[in-house]
């Protein structure tokens, strides 16, 4: 079965030009041109990939994405839907709002057709069907569940606890936060974790990625955020998880 993605464009031309694009690769395409459509779509179908503009007719493409980061929260039987904002905005700022909005990658307009079908193929790879050969490699065939004080990455459902309670991440902040596990008591590097997490397509993304991911990811796995105790920054050389892992 072809994999779903709503796409949320109001300029009609782009809109059916992406969608045609999309289809032509195997992708069952939802489009829609306002957010109130995009709702609906979104509701009645399962996509798995959200690419969406953020000026909207009716809206901002950032309040959806937070609309839709809350419903997931608050449906355990649902995983995180990929989220991928297209925006002529690209400044520093309108960058890190993406982030904190809850998206997961970005694409700035203009762009050509063929790099934003490279960038979704390589997301979808990565992220959709819950795929299990991802981050995990070859490792998956003989480990699925990694255990961390009460942190548990369970690789058979792709998804993540924290106290028995299942924690609402991005994909991206499902990434970074098994890299870390596979990763425990070792140092990262910022270029380590970007080319583990965001390089899907042989370009590093913005610089502040990392911080802002991290600081997402802390606020729903450490008891107080302002003084993490699991992910430390450790000054001039990059991140740390200052805990043991179990691998089983």
């Amino acid at each position: 079965m072809s994999k779903e993605i709503l796409l949320v464009e109001d300029e009609k031309s782009l809109n059916r030009a992406v969608s045609v694009k999309l289809a032509k690769e195997g992708y069952q395409v939802h489009s829609a041109e306002t957010i109130k459509q995009a709702r609906a779509l979104y509701q009645n179908g399962n996509v798995q990939m959200i690419i969406c503009d953020i000026g909207l007719p009716d809206g901002s493409g950032l309040d959806f994405c937070t609309e839709i980061r809350d419903a997931e929260r608050g449906n355990d039987t649902r995983k995180s839907t990929v989220f991928l904002f297209l925006t002529a905005m690209d400044t520093e700022m309108d960058i890190i709002n993406g982030y904190e909005a809850g998206g997961d990658d970005y694409v700035t307009k203009p762009f050509s057709l063929a790099v934003l079908l490279s960038k979704v193929n390589a997301i979808m790879e990565r992220y959709g069907s819950g795929a299990q050969d991802d981050a995990a490699g070859e490792k998956a065939a003989h480990w699925h569940i990694i255990r961390s004080g009460d942190i548990v990455m369970d690789l058979h459902e792709n998804r993540a606890r924290k106290g028995g309670e299942y924690l609402n991440l991005t994909a991206n902040e499902q990434r970074l936060l098994l890299y870390f596990m596979e990763n425990p008591m070792k140092v990262l590097s910022k270029n380590q974790i970007l080319e583990a997490v965001w390089d899907v397509d042989g370009s590093f993304v913005d610089d502040n990625t990392v911080a802002v991911n991290i600081r997402r990811l802390r606020e729903k796995i450490e008891d107080d955020p302002s003084v993490p105790s699991i992910i430390k920054n450790i000054r001039g050389l990059g991140y740390i998880w200052e805990r043991e892992c179990e691998k089983q």
